[in-house]
């Protein structure tokens, strides 16, 4: 028997779950997750930090977009996802051009001595910082809890959530798009493709032309907190050039490489010699050596070719809606990108700039230009 609804979302991370959440008060939605439960990937192992200028302009716009409903998450939560954090970025010499580059059309950026960074941050190497800034309103965001709001609002509406439901085969019938799983068949007038770095996947499964993704993988450590200090209260500080990162983690220091090594989508791990470099990189911008990683891990990041999200309906295929590409970018933008992909896919007037939404429309020029 097939189980008809009037949305299907393909992907049960952040992006599938806060769009399908939207959308629910007002159509039948049903998301499918291939892994036993939401949010395996990409989702699970954000660096879950909301950083205002973090981004081209255009997802700028959807960092401001966003703020709101982190502070006051109606819906989703009882009390603010965000808690301090700062985010201060250090350069060398080599760095200063990236470092400029970044402060430039930047808010709320305050420059630092190297003496003040290495006030924030005392294992810091005073004499190789040349030039610092920190973003004091970075705030780290509680992932899981905005995840599991996004998760009761759908069901609440009546939404449906399938884990262990990986789709074999999607074809276009009867005015709609008709899903088999593993479990069961579906069929649904739009077809949401928020499937991350799997989404040119499921586009070519659907006969629908890729936009050009690449999975990209980022690692990252976790090593024992510096004897001595107690790191709580640390920003999260990093390369200007993005060499590497650091942020404490539950009374331990996380550090990130920072690496994009393109990989054929699966379930990712940290590559070890790429994560010794990066590490061997954040050991000479500090006076402490590493002695020990507790553990590690890897995730997907997945990005067109101009690292702006793709979200809207495909100029090829009638009800097959893209909401993919969101890269390193996912956790801070999912509020405003859940409710346009909602908007959209409902036919509303979203409250976003015209200029961002053409932005990240599936039909501007930059993606692949297989597709145009």
């Amino acid at each position: 028997m097939t189980v008809k609804r009037d949305i299907l979302v393909i992907g049960g991370g952040i992006a599938g779950i806060g769009a399908a959440a939207r959308m629910s008060p007002d159509a039948k939605v049903t998301v499918l997750e291939a892994e036993p439960a939401i949010g395996h990937h990409s989702t699970g192992r954000s660096a879950a930090i909301f950083i205002r200028n973090y981004g081209n302009a255009a997802l700028r716009a959807l960092n401001a977009a966003s703020v709101g409903v982190f502070i006051e998450p109606d819906g989703i939560a009882d009390s603010s996802l965000l808690s301090p954090r700062g985010e201060m970025l250090i350069a060398n010499e080599n760095e200063l051009g990236a470092f400029e580059a970044y402060l430039e059309g930047g808010e709320g950026l305050e420059r630092l001595t190297a003496a003040q960074a290495t006030e924030l941050v005392p294992i810091l190497r005073q004499d190789a910082i040349a030039g610092a800034a920190i973003e004091w309103d970075a705030q780290d965001i509680d992932v899981d809890r905005l995840l599991q709001g996004f998760a009761r609002m759908l069901r609440s509406q009546g939404g449906q959530i399938v884990t262990d439901a990986r789709v074999t085969s999607i074809t276009r019938k009867d005015g709609g798009w008709c899903v088999t799983t593993n479990k069961e068949d579906y069929f649904a007038p739009v077809l949401v493709n928020a499937a991350g770095a799997w989404g040119d996947h499921i586009a070519t499964m659907a006969g629908v032309a890729p936009v050009g993704l690449r999975a990209l993988r980022r690692s990252a450590a976790l090593i024992p907190a510096p004897t001595g200090y107690d790191i709580n209260r640390w920003p999260l500080f990093a390369s200007a050039s993005e060499q590497w990162y650091a942020k404490p983690e539950a009374g331990k220091l996380m550090i990130s490489p920072a690496d994009e090594d393109e990989v054929e989508p699966h379930d990712v791990w940290a590559d070890d010699m790429v994560l010794a470099e990066g590490l061997d990189r954040f050991e000479q911008a500090v006076t402490m050596p590493i002695t020990r990683v507790e553990h590690s891990w890897a995730g997907l990041r997945s990005f067109v070719a101009d690292r702006t999200p793709v979200v809207g309906f495909a100029p090829d295929a009638d009800g097959f809606f893209w909401l993919v590409g969101q890269g390193g970018y996912g956790i801070q933008t999912a509020p405003a990108l859940s409710q346009l992909a909602a908007d959209l896919s409902l036919g509303r007037r979203s409250p976003l700039p015209g200029a961002v939404i053409d932005a990240l429309g599936a039909s501007r020029p930059s993606l692949n230009p297989q597709r145009n």
